[in-house]
């Protein structure tokens, strides 16, 4: 298997989600409400596994092993929206808690923001993961010997065995343990 291999696997998994998403957006489009459990739930598998998983395997190992290489122009630039583009849906998620939170404590105008905010998440990592799976991660194969790739792929084993602790970690952290 490639180092890319992973990603892609983890891409189809993050579809499955964003298909519940926009199942939920129907619904709510429909009642005119939302269950605020659904909401934490998505938010969870997007900060755990979207952008602390996934996010982090791209930032804090492929690309930071891209940074040794010398890229081509085009595919410098195609690295760096991909970096911008998960700060933007990490911003879009903390909009979605904060949007939350204010519905749970009874605004109702909360409601239309978290729509809002799940249409762009839900319209955005379609766009998100084409570019990668069909672009950027063809594109830069060429950058790595069959060695570094399975060194990296290496390391995206490692990272996620680390994954599951921190999870936990923090969920004992913040209940005040």
């Amino acid at each position: 298997m490639q180092a890319r291999g992973p990603l892609m696997i983890e891409h189809r998994l993050i579809e499955r989600m964003l298909a519940l998403v926009k199942k939920s957006l129907e619904q709510i489009e429909a009642t005119k409400q939302v269950d605020s459990s659904f909401i934490d739930t998505v938010v969870d598998f997007i900060r755990m596994y979207a952008d602390r998983t996934h996010h982090g395997k791209e930032e804090d190992i492929l690309f930071a092993e891209l940074a040794d290489k010398k890229m081509s122009d085009y595919d410098l630039k195609v690295m760096n929206e991909l970096v911008e583009e998960h700060a933007m849906a990490r911003k879009t998620t903390q909009e979605l808690v904060d949007a939350n939170s204010q519905y749970r404590a009874g605004k109702k105008s909360a409601l239309g923001v978290i729509a809002a905010k799940l249409k762009v998440l839900a319209d955005f990592y379609p766009q998100h993961i084409d570019k990668e799976d069909r672009v950027f991660f063809p594109a830069t194969r060429k950058y790595f010997s069959d060695h570094e790739d399975l060194l990296i792929l290496k390391a995206f084993w490692d990272f996620d065995r680390k994954m599951i602790h921190e999870k936990y970690r923090s969920v004992v952290q913040n209940m005040g343990g």
